[in-house]
């Protein structure tokens, strides 16, 4: 399969790109750099500097792709509440021009990064795909409005497309780990700061959790490239489908610095700080669907190989 990842050069695009590889796929990675890094795009793949708004601009020739997988997006919480026209630009606009520019070149298939964030506080858990929406911040906004976005894109048109609602995203694979400049999340920020001696900083002690902290469902990059690869291999035409990705367990923050505790032999030091405005007390996933109809298996689905997985990453880097 011919395959065009957007945000090839960031850390899920960068694993999807070489888990394709490794199946035989041949790979073509657009990224603008302005998030993501040169080195990540992994050996193989074909790689050209660009916009996802300007794709007839690079690729001339119509049926060059099989398929998109649309990594490419801006998805820090805390920036997109105190920077939304940003993300609506960058998110929204661009995926949007992105579509024209499949419909121009006759690119049938897409794969869409999507998120938890949809969800917001959501009154139930785990949660499903028919748990109706309610973004608690930008990026959740963003996210969901592409989703039905797609959704218009493959009535009208006939593509065929899936959206893949990942929960919190972990581990690496083959040299490719989380670089976010800044960094935010948890895992790889308690992981630095074992390394450089710092304190990190846990925002919220008194959600309504057993021990206050938030609690998430966490995934190995690897299994999202597996799900991607399953829904390009299954997809149908003219049609928009929807899986939420996660293992169906949460972890407590504080659960998630035990469990680094335990793969390091190192405690990192830690501090509570306010609420995050838009975080959701509690975000578990069920996967139940992309089980069923894409035969979807994690794995890896404990937490702790996760973690080392990362944690061997980091200590290369």
């Amino acid at each position: 399969m011919k395959i065009l990842v957007t945000g090839g050069a960031g850390y899920i695009g960068s694993v999807m790109a070489r888990y394709f590889l490794d199946q035989g796929d041949t790979v073509t990675v657009l990224d603008n750099l302005s998030r993501g890094y040169l080195d990540a795009v992994p050996q193989g793949a074909i790689f050209v500097q660009g916009e996802i708004s300007d794709l007839p601009k690079y690729f001339t020739e119509t049926n060059q792709f099989d398929a998109v997988v649309h990594m490419a997006a801006h998805s820090r919480v805390e920036e997109s509440v105190s920077n939304p026209e940003l993300y609506w630009h960058n998110n929204v606009i661009g995926t949007i021009k992105l579509l024209d520019g499949m419909r121009k070149l006759e690119i049938p298939k897409l794969v869409f990064a999507s998120t938890a964030a949809v969800y917001g506080r959501a009154g139930q858990s785990p949660i499903t795909e028919d748990t109706p929406p309610n973004p608690l911040n930008t990026y959740g906004m963003t996210k969901l409005t592409m989703d039905m976005a797609i959704a218009s894109e493959a009535q009208a048109h006939g593509l065929s497309a899936a959206s893949l609602r990942f929960f919190n995203v972990t581990g690496a694979y083959r040299g490719a780990g989380e670089r976010h400049n800044p960094e935010t999340h948890l895992i790889p920020t308690a992981l630095k700061s074992i390394v450089e001696g710092r304190v990190i900083k846990i925002f919220g002690s008194d959600y309504p959790t057993p021990d206050g902290t938030c609690i998430r469902d966490y995934i190995h990059v690897v299994d999202l490239a597996l799900a991607a690869k399953l829904a390009l291999e299954k997809m149908k035409s003219s049609n928009h489908n929807i899986f939420n990705l996660g293992n169906g367990d949460g972890f407590s923050n504080l659960e998630v610095i035990d469990a680094i505790k335990n793969v390091t032999g190192k405690t990192p030091k830690v501090e509570f700080a306010p609420r995050r405005q838009g975080d959701a007390p509690s975000l578990v996933a069920s996967s139940k669907k992309i089980r069923q109809e894409l035969g979807w298996v994690p794995t890896k689905p404990d937490l702790e190989e996760m973690i080392l997985d990362l944690w061997n990453f980091e200590n290369r880097h």
